[in-house]
């Protein structure tokens, strides 16, 4: 099936802009914009997956609750994805919307099955099938024009097992990465996505002095360059221990969740012409992602 360059256009401008899908991680001139990738880095628990809940329940919401209202591909490749998590956020952001007496299109629970019909929600337990998924999912954007954010969570699930299926060879042990690369760069092109893909610390040994090493890690990018090439924009998500002590008199893991706090470096990639950095610190509550 061919369509014309009419067709093609109409199709592309019907994509919703995302620029304002969180203002306060990004810096004014520096938000991601049309065939962007934002890379959200960080050791485990630091916040990266309720980041990705946040931005998929502000996409999926409607308008009239302070939602984009546009549809989301959630691949989920390290098998964390929590559904039960997911809604409870969604409804609690819901419940939020209708307090501040905003008009919601229906009742409850049909608001909350039409916010949860705009997420396709897809798993991978391999390179290889992940790209079999991107190839796939160019039908999808094809067919579904308010398809605007894809979330990878994450996209170095698969690093060691890959290094370890590539044997001795560099190039054999990236190149299943590299054409999953390839791939979303077409699909950026193409249709105009926004990706947001978290990525793991991976943990190396240096023969240099265990203080530097830590220092420079999380600023170590570890991927494929065909993977580096495709980053906008990066978040480095890092947590405050200092202001997570509890004593045992201050409750259960509830409470203890809702005092931790995490901090979340932004910066912009010089290919994008400026470079702009942000900083901000949020807590992860019962009703998500709560920015301070």
């Amino acid at each position: 099936m061919t369509e014309s360059g009419r067709q093609l256009f109409a199709r592309l401008e019907a994509r919703r802009w995302l620029k304002d899908i969180e203002p306060r991680l990004f810096p004014e001139d520096g938000r991601p914009d049309h065939g962007e990738v934002v890379e959200v880095y960080g050791p485990e628990g630091t916040g990266k997956t309720e980041l990705l809940y946040h931005l998929l329940c502000r996409c999926v919401m409607p308008e009239t609750a302070g939602g984009l209202e546009v549809d989301v591909v959630f691949v989920d490749t390290d098998y964390s994805l929590d559904m039960f998590r997911l809604v409870s956020i969604l409804d609690s952001r819901l419940n939020a919307g209708a307090s501040l007496c905003m008009t919601l299109p229906g009742s409850e629970d049909a608001v909350l099955r039409s916010c949860l019909s705009r997420l396709l929600v897809v798993h991978c337990y391999s390179s290889s099938q992940l790209l079999f998924t991107l190839h796939f999912l160019e039908t999808t954007l094809s067919s579904r024009p308010s398809l605007k954010l894809l979330l990878i969570d994450s996209i170095s699930a698969f690093y060691w097992l890959d290094r370890s299926e590539g044997g001795a060879s560099f190039t054999k042990q990236e190149e299943k990465l590299s054409k999953c690369s390839e791939l979303l760069a077409r699909l950026l092109r193409d249709y105009r996505i926004t990706i947001f893909a978290t990525c793991h610390t991976i943990r190396r040994s240096y023969s240099g002095p265990s203080s530097s090493a830590s220092i420079s890690e999380p600023d170590r990018s570890h991927l494929c360059r065909s993977w580096q090439r495709l980053v906008t924009h990066r978040l480095v998500c890092s947590r405050q221990e200092a202001e997570n002590k509890l004593t045992a008199a201050d409750g259960g893991e509830g409470e203890q969740r809702s005092r931790q706090v995490f901090m979340v470096h932004c910066s912009t990639s010089i290919q994008m012409g400026t470079m702009g950095s942000r900083v901000s610190s949020f807590r992860v509550t019962d009703g998500g992602v709560e920015f301070i």
